[in-house]
């Protein structure tokens, strides 16, 4: 498997790049805002959706301004929406250091957030890249509809998987697929746009499921199950599969153990047991593969490069990770 350095190689320079400009859309004249986003861009993490971006788009054509500027408005509405959902869920933590919530209080993550997505509108405009502002524009309002409907459905524990996988969709497959088809305009390919909008959202797709699978442990490695979803009652695609094909004895036990004993912590291991006993984690991980399968179909026409190489290399680290 490659490692994320060499998935990165050939965009190296154009990352260095990136990140130099990023911090120039992020430059306030407020002092605390200043803060706080240097603060944010100091705690990166991997930089999944800039690599995405950039990765498709020279697979495709010549990397220009147009990539930057597309690049900086996904990564400005990701770091917005991260901001608010820490607001949203009440999370003190964010990869491991304190969310902007934790440190200065709701209020200002709110307006943080706010400030970014308005950098978002604004960049747009200055560029006139009205298509990108669109491809943005549609992800926000696909973001905010499944947090909606994960919300409406957890309150009655009545998923199906149809539901289910229009929730991660539109949750968390959305923003990756606007950025394989933003990445795809950025280089004036609009004959590849919709064709990689679609590799991108089932790559998203895949992404959420090894997300779902990890709260179940990581067979055969050392760490233990967080049961976090459990305890949010999120009813994520191994625990749904089994409350939809076990006999009703596992069914009911399990529906039992979200809907009232979700902070008991020997409940939440025996619906752990139970969803891992009952086939639940093998029936996610072909589900994964199946969509990852899909999505490399996307790719068979476009000619061999090494950026193509390194894209297939991040489909296979998005399903392979271990964190």
């Amino acid at each position: 498997m490659m490692s994320v350095k060499e998935i990165k190689a050939p965009i190296e320079a154009e990352m260095k790049e990136f990140e130099a400009r990023f911090r120039t859309t992020m430059k306030s004249k407020v002092p605390l805002l200043d803060k706080i986003t240097h603060y944010i861009i100091k705690r990166k993490g991997k930089q999944m959706r800039p690599m995405f971006i950039f990765l498709t788009a020279k697979m495709l054509g010549k990397i220009g301004d147009d990539t930057y500027n597309s690049a900086s408005l996904i990564e400005l509405l990701h770091t917005a929406t991260l901001v608010h959902d820490d607001v949203v869920d009440d999370a003190n933590e964010r990869r491991g250091f304190f969310s902007i919530n934790a440190l200065w209080k709701n209020k200002i993550a709110v307006l943080v957030g706010d400030y970014m997505l308005s950098r978002v509108l604004l960049l747009s405009i200055e560029n006139k890249k009205f298509r990108s502002l669109e491809i943005v524009a549609r992800a926000v309002r696909e973001m905010s509809e499944g947090e909606l409907l994960q919300i409406e459905k957890a309150r009655k524990l009545d998923i199906t998987e149809d539901v289910y996988f229009e929730v991660i969709r539109q949750k968390t497959a959305s923003l990756i697929s606007s950025c394989c088809e933003a990445g795809a305009v950025s280089v004036q390919r609009e004959d590849e746009a919709q064709n990689m909008r679609k590799f991108g959202e089932l790559i998203g797709l895949a992404f959420q499921i090894k997300d779902d699978i990890f709260d179940y442990g990581t067979p055969g490695k050392i760490g233990k199950p967080t049961g976090i979803d459990i305890r949010e009652r999120k009813m994520t695609l191994p625990l749904i599969y089994v409350v939809n094909n076990a006999d009703r004895k596992v069914r009911n036990e399990l529906i039992n153990i979200v809907r009232r004993h979700n902070e008991n912590p020997k409940k939440v291991k025996r619906a752990i047991e139970l969803v891992i006993e009952h086939g639940g984690i093998e029936y996610a991980y072909s589900k994964m593969l199946s969509l990852r399968d899909e999505a490399l179909k996307c790719l068979t026409h476009i000619p061999e490069s090494e950026s193509k190489n390194a894209i297939l290399g991040l489909v296979e680290y998005t399903i392979t990770r271990e964190k």
